[in-house]
């Protein structure tokens, strides 16, 4: 006779399977991007400045980021299993035709944009001579339903339009109004793929029916020449989100109290006039802060009723330029 298998066999096999199951719900990738909350990373030992001063106060500059990767299977079904989890579709991350190794590029252009940027405003405040030349136009943003989507890309920089050079935002729109809405416009485009041809359409400015658009926000791209030496070294992290926290920190080891001797994180893009721009991530941020025992945040406005949803009791200062950042930790109490 055959013998049948005991229950304690099935039982046994039964786990292993369930095992095996969730071992590749736990590895195998989904097709969305997980974003999870990071530690706030102190900006002195990462930030070398010629003629830089140290700081004795005890306080310190942060920025935080957000950790970004392909979700798991078991993430992508269950993204409460992680901490501040936050699951964004794949199509946010990847335009079309646009790799990994392309958007990692893109990423590490930002991140160096910002470092400039940051250096031209921090210096500018502290009377430096900093020359700044325009050299085209970055785009800041696609309209996902308007003619660029899936031609232009932020971070790429727009040198002319029908052959004719362009270098500011205003001379991009005065190019492009010579066209009637509906007519292609020609770009010369340039990148971290080098320099390239892009036909683009326009459509009718729906505040202004005779005004042709290309459905982008453009930003000005920009040459820094900077009296001093500077050199960031953040390793692999990207993206133009630091930038107000580069610019604190460089006036920190220049000689100013900025901190005043707290602990303080900022998150937000800075531009070549000092404005402050919103960010992504903003809840994993909050959270990083909070966990890095961060004292005060500094966010864009349009970033603070969020940050402080999250922010677990750090102070959140909702600022829009960078002279505002610095009165606002100026109205802080010294610290005892």
């Amino acid at each position: 006779m055959r013998r049948l298998l005991s229950p304690w066999t099935f039982l046994a096999g039964g786990l292993v399977l369930c095992g095996i199951v969730f071992g590749i719900l736990w590895l195998a990738p989904s097709g969305e991007y997980i974003l999870l909350p990071d530690r706030a990373h102190p900006l002195a030992p990462l930030v070398t400045v010629q003629g830089e001063k140290a700081s004795k106060d005890g306080g310190g500059v942060y920025f935080v980021d957000a950790l970004v990767r392909k979700a798991t299977l078991l993430e992508s079904w269950f993204p409460g299993i992680r901490d501040g989890a936050t699951l964004v579709p794949a199509r946010a991350f990847n335009p079309p035709g646009f790799g990994q190794r392309q958007l990692e590029i893109e990423s590490n252009r930002e991140m160096q944009t910002s470092q400039q940027l940051a250096a031209a405003v921090a210096l500018k405040a502290l009377g430096y001579p900093v020359v700044i030349r325009p050299r085209g136009v970055r785009i800041d943003v696609v309209d996902p339903s308007a003619p660029a989507a899936g031609k232009l890309i932020p971070t790429d920089v727009i040198v002319a339009v029908d052959g004719r050079p362009v270098r500011t935002p205003t001379e991009l729109r005065r190019a492009v109004r010579r066209h009637k809405p509906g007519e292609r416009v020609r770009l010369s485009v340039r990148s971290g793929r080098g320099l390239r041809e892009v036909i683009v359409g326009t459509i009718a400015d729906p505040r202004d029916p005779t005004r042709p658009i290309i459905g982008v926000i453009p930003e000005q791209a920009v040459d820094v020449q900077l009296p001093l030496r500077i050199r960031f070294d953040l390793g692999n992290v990207g993206g133009p989100s630091a930038g107000l926290a580069f610019a604190l920190d460089l006036m920190e080891e220049l000689g100013r109290n900025v901190d005043r001797g707290y602990r303080v994180a900022a998150t937000g893009e800075i531009g070549v006039d000092g404005r402050v721009h919103p960010v992504g991530a903003i809840k994993q941020k909050a959270m990083g802060a909070a966990d890095s025992h961060v004292e005060v945040l500094l966010v864009p406005g349009e970033n603070a009723a969020e940050a402080r949803r999250y922010a677990r009791g750090v102070r959140v200062l909702p600022v829009d330029s960078f002279r505002q950042a610095l009165r606002a930790l100026k109205t802080l109490p010294p610290k005892a």
